[in-house]
């Protein structure tokens, strides 16, 4: 027992090394620029599969071959993170923060389908490194000899990342930039050209890491999201920007996986209790824990964070009769829309789609948006209200019509308790802590087999007989999500919406007039959660079954494509958003199998032409033209 709980805590160390390759890189880009890299995980997935390529193609027979097929993988990685900084992120720098989010998700789809073409789906397992291909025995053991050098990678990386800060040009600038870049501009240094070096190097230590990984691991396609996930998770738990804090949080979080793997199982009050399952959410337990003590990480600083230069937000504004007529005509186009159901009768079963669509992204812009509360995890709460009404119909055999109505009290539960934590953290901090209780909901789902079904989800959630018709379901939508969107508008400019985009706009102003800021957007947490639990237990029905991938992050992602798309500072932003992805997520993937590619194309085209979101691009149109012809009639 005791010597396989020593071998798990030195495999741990391993883990550390290349978790940390790939966080060191992170937290670089986000220290100088304060962009949020979805990317940075493909650069990382990238990086084995060009390692494998350069192998293959050059050979590893000899120790030199192998070590510069790693490296030359990293440089290539690394151009291609240059590239993508000077090509798409330069040209949306000015653009709210999230923006740039939406941006490198777009990539992500983008390298994963390129990713795809080029090596295809299966996986793909690189060559040993010579004379490190075996293993050494210990307290009678296997000991990968290749493991035992990843653990002395990782501090040499972090020696040499120290020596580069603390005694180059180089990392001078890259410490200004740090505290106060603004500043630095002022001083005449040419931010452009060293934020394209700091994205060098952030690939490269990324793209490093993939390649290291290629002896241990196979090239698959879903290593992005998941390097990410755990890369974010490490920065943030380290402190947002230290390198030191990185390389802290990349030890902790795997010598407690690795605890959890070589103790196995423990008994408590004599309940059995198999601590490697909680390797699936240790890291995000972790981060939840020290965001709710030390918000600012573990070696970070509360002044890590800061603002992006971005346009101030704009007030919202009580709709006009241009958009009352607008949105009778598109509620008259609902309506009458399933009379096209005889000669397209997928168009009933589409429509569903977008209007939950619709539902759960107005209820993630209602915290956003006016509530200035950005969430990485609003799947947790579509999720639980998925959940809630399955249990309902299932466990308590209370009839589908009560099941779907009370099915969001679940979600609401959750958000008393998690909201409570996070109205006390705010941006970045607040974004990742909302992902923390997102990843430990899917946990609590996905192996909770007596209750949830575990992986196989829930079956048989069908609707009542009244309901069984694709257009009748459609029409029950439809209320729900035109109910849903009008009363949260109602909310926002109710006394309780005005104390929220108060205490968004300005804290100390808000508390010293009297607003209880923390209690304000505790409500408004409470409140998206009921919605979105809504837009959940619909989504339910209309599919028949769930599964944990409702709880996923991918589904928070595309929630917050969906807001970004349309406008986050409009009220029908997240409508049209929602609409649209939906749209050509549907349309782009019945046309061809590189479906997510094309859909990057459009959203990175998207967000450059129009980085204040489409509804935004529009309304500014509309408002130069109404100041152009008053200015014209005087």
């Amino acid at each position: 027992m005791l010597s396989n709980l020593l071998v798990q805590l030195i495999n741990g160390l391993a883990d550390a090394s290349a978790l940390f390759l790939v966080a060191a890189g992170l937290s670089l880009i986000f220290g100088v620029t304060r962009i949020v890299n979805f990317a940075h995980g493909s650069f990382y997935m990238l990086g084995i599969y060009v390692a494998y390529s350069i192998a293959s193609r050059f050979g590893t027979s000899s120790v030199m071959g192998f070590w510069l097929s790693m490296l030359a993988s990293a440089l290539v990685i690394g151009i291609l993170g240059a590239l993508v900084e000077f090509i798409v992120l330069r040209r949306i720098y000015k653009a709210p923060e999230l923006f740039h989010l939406l941006a490198t998700f777009a990539l992500v789809l983008i390298f994963r389908d390129a990713a795809l073409a080029i090596w295809g789906p299966q996986d793909l397992f690189g060559p040993r490194a010579p004379h490190l291909s075996g293993a050494v025995g210990l307290l009678g053991h296997q000991l990968p000899t290749w493991d035992i050098a990843l653990i002395a990678i990782g501090p040499l990386v972090l020696l040499a990342l120290w020596y580069a800060l603390t005694h180059t040009r180089w990392g001078t600038l890259v410490r200004a930039a740090t505290q106060d870049r603004e500043m630095l501009g002022a001083l005449g240094i040419n931010q452009a050209w060293l934020f394209t070096g700091v994205f060098f190097v952030g690939a490269f230590l990324a793209g490093l890491g993939g390649a290291l990984q290629g002896p241990r691991m196979s090239a698959n396609l879903s290593l992005d999201l998941e390097t990410i996930g755990n890369a974010f998770v490490v920065v943030v738990v380290g402190g947002m920007g230290s390198i030191p804090g990185a390389f802290v949080a990349a030890l902790l979080i795997a010598e407690i996986k690795a605890l959890c793997i070589g103790i196995g199982h423990v008994s408590l009050f004599g309940i059995d209790l198999s601590l490697s399952r909680f390797t699936l959410v240790a890291e995000f337990v972790v981060m939840a824990i020290v965001l709710v003590v030390r918000p600012w990480g573990l070696l970070g600083r509360p002044t890590s964070t800061v603002r992006a230069s971005a346009p101030a937000d704009m007030p919202l504004q009580l709709a006009g009769k241009r958009l009352k007529w607008l949105a009778a005509c598109v509620l008259a186009g609902l309506v009458l829309a399933p009379l096209a159901a005889g000669a397209f009768p997928y168009v009933p079963v589409l429509l569903v789609e977008i209007l939950i669509a619709v539902l759960f992204a107005a209820s993630l812009h209602f915290i956003m948006g006016p509530g200035g509360m950005h969430s990485f995890g609003h799947a947790a709460y579509f999720g639980l209200g998925a959940y809630g009404a399955a249990l309902f119909l299932k466990v308590l055999d209370l009839p589908m019509e009560a099941a779907l109505v009370l099915g969001p009290l679940l979600a609401v539960l959750g958000a008393l308790v998690f909201g409570w934590f996070c109205v006390r953290l705010s941006g970045v901090y607040l974004a990742m802590l909302t992902l923390a209780f997102a990843q430990i909901v899917w946990s609590v789902v996905y192996q909770w087999d007596d209750v949830t079904g575990g992986s196989n989800g829930i079956l048989g959630l069908w609707p009542s007989n009244w309901l069984s018709s694709s257009v009748a379901y459609y029409y029950l939508t439809l209320a729900f999500a035109v109910l849903g969107v009008w009363l949260l508008r109602r909310i926002l400019f109710s006394p309780l919406g005005y104390a929220m985009r108060a205490s968004r706009d300005s804290a100390l102003r808000a508390e010293a007039i009297g607003i209880d800021t923390k209690r304000v957007q505790w409500a408004a947490f409470v409140i998206a959660s009921l919605f979105c639990g809504l837009a959940g237990s619909l989504y339910a029905f209309s599919k028949g079954t769930i599964s944990p991938e409702v709880i996923s992050v991918s589904r928070s992602v595309d929630g917050l494509v969906m807001v970004l798309l349309g406008g986050i500072q409009t009220l029908t932003g997240p409508v049209a958003g929602a609409a649209l992805f939906t749209w050509l997520q549907d349309t782009v993937a019945r046309q061809t199998d590189y479906w997510q590619a094309l859909l990057g194309i459009a959203i990175l085209l998207l967000v450059i032409a129009f980085p204040q979101g489409i509804v935004g691009f529009v309304r500014e149109r509309f408002e130069r033209n109404d100041r152009d012809a008053t200015e014209a009639g005087r």
